[in-house]
């Protein structure tokens, strides 16, 4: 089979190939670098608080002077201290745990709203993201009056007979997993919602008339045409799950331990910006080599069915 031509592109098509590259330049690589730069700085009693490098302000000579004070030493500080590893794994875990729950609350919410007739779905997806209409913070506040002792949820389940005492649920890692599913609930039933929206119906009536029964073809159809919907939902929640701050910081406790108070801690209460920066790094390194690994390894998958 001849491999197709290779297609000319314009200017217009380079310009607009251009711009989500810009974007990522602007507001992804330069704060990137910034924070990277100052990783390697040396912290100072000072305004701000560390030794600047890479600084052309005096002029080259001064400016290869100073590669000279680079150091990895705020790198080395993190392997030495076992509360940033430790920080690291409890974030990685919690997000993951949270993101599991989520995906099964959320699929069958997405599924329920594609099955649904076609005049009832815009409705739907309304109710969906309704919440976004409210401030993420108010919604995360709410949820301490929900949850704590004499909060509306232990009031509920004492006045039906279910407890005779309250739950404790606030300030431990249970109200930090309903507060992350609650928040990130939407970003999940979204993009899983358009990928079983997509879904041929055609396959499941043939199915159906071949006499699978619905809850295999579930799992031989459904489930796999979905798995991009999955994937992306899920990437959706646990990315911004690992460095959350608001949430384990109002409704979890002193054991509650992620990356995200730690580096609020390191910047702002000790004022260590280098040794923060450091964190940050480490923290986006994380995230973006299991993601760039998973996007070779579709791109490769999708290759070979072309």
């Amino acid at each position: 089979m001849d491999k197709p031509a290779p297609v000319k592109r314009t200017l217009g098509g380079w310009a607009l190939i251009a711009v989500p590259y810009v974007w990522l330049l602007i507001f992804f690589l330069a704060p990137f670098l910034i924070v990277f730069k100052i990783s390697l700085s040396q912290v100072a009693v000072a305004i701000p608080p560390y030794v600047p490098t890479f600084d052309l302000a005096g002029g080259w000579q001064a400016f290869v002077e100073n590669l000279g004070d680079l150091s990895l030493e705020n790198y080395l500080w993190l392997t030495e201290d076992d509360l940033y590893w430790k920080s690291y794994l409890s974030s990685v875990v919690i997000a993951g745990i949270s993101t599991f729950l989520t995906l099964l609350i959320g699929y069958p919410i997405a599924y329920g709203m594609a099955r649904s007739p076609q005049s009832l779905r815009p409705t739907l997806l309304m109710l969906v993201i309704l919440p976004f209409w409210t401030s993420f913070l108010i919604r995360v506040y709410a949820w301490i009056g929900i949850l704590k002792n004499e909060g509306l949820l232990n009031q509920l389940l004492m006045a039906i007979g279910i407890i005779d005492e309250p739950l404790v649920i606030l300030n431990t890692n249970t109200a930090v997993y309903i507060g992350i599913v609650y928040s990130y609930l939407p970003f999940l039933v979204l993009p899983l919602y358009a990928s079983l929206e997509r879904l041929d119906g055609s396959l499941l009536e043939a199915a159906e008339d071949l006499g699978c029964p619905p809850w295999k073809a579930f799992w031989k159809i459904t489930l796999p045409l979905s798995l991009p919907g999955v994937i992306a939902g899920c990437f959706l929640v646990f990315i911004p799950a690992v460095g959350e701050f608001v949430i384990p910081d109002l409704l979890g406790g002193s054991d509650t331990l992620m990356i995200g108070k730690t580096l609020w801690t390191e910047f702002f209460n000790n004022r260590d910006w280098p040794v923060s920066s450091a964190v940050a790094v480490i923290l986006l390194i994380i995230l973006v080599i299991p993601i760039v690994l998973f996007q070779n390894q579709q791109q490769k998958i999708a290759e070979k069915q072309a």
